[in-house]
């Protein structure tokens, strides 16, 4: 019921910046607690950052923290993950997810029940 679509990935140099959308439809939006991950080839995928329904309350995994920062715009059905002072080893797809749970903001991949396709970052150095 519910789609996600994201986008925003290329290609840029380290120390550069990305902003990364994800768009979703087929449900009720600002209910969800909305998640960003990224997968590189070989790796589980792991936690970014992750927002509430509302928008107040964030949460962000440590090696992130300072650079990169997630936000909603509920009335557009999208959140966004900006993506600032970018390093090679941030290279991956990112992905987003979405749940809706009154257990705060899941860290763990498999709390999520929605995800998007994932949309490509590479960092050149």
């Amino acid at each position: 019921q519910v789609q996600l679509v994201e986008s925003g990935g290329g290609l840029v140099q380290a120390g550069g910046s990305l902003r990364l959308s994800c768009a979703a439809s087929g449900g009720t939006f600002r209910i969800y607690v909305m998640g960003w991950f990224r997968q590189s080839p070989g790796k589980e995928r792991e936690f970014v950052a992750a927002i509430s329904g509302s928008g107040g309350s964030t949460s962000y995994v440590d090696f992130v923290k300072g650079r990169f920062t997630i936000s909603r715009d509920n009335a557009k059905n999208t959140v966004y993950l900006q993506m600032n002072n970018l390093n090679p080893e941030d290279t991956a797809v990112y992905y987003c997810g979405a749940v809706w749970t009154r257990r705060g903001l899941p860290r763990a991949t498999n709390a999520y029940e929605y995800w998007g396709q994932g949309t490509q970052v590479t960092v050149s150095s």
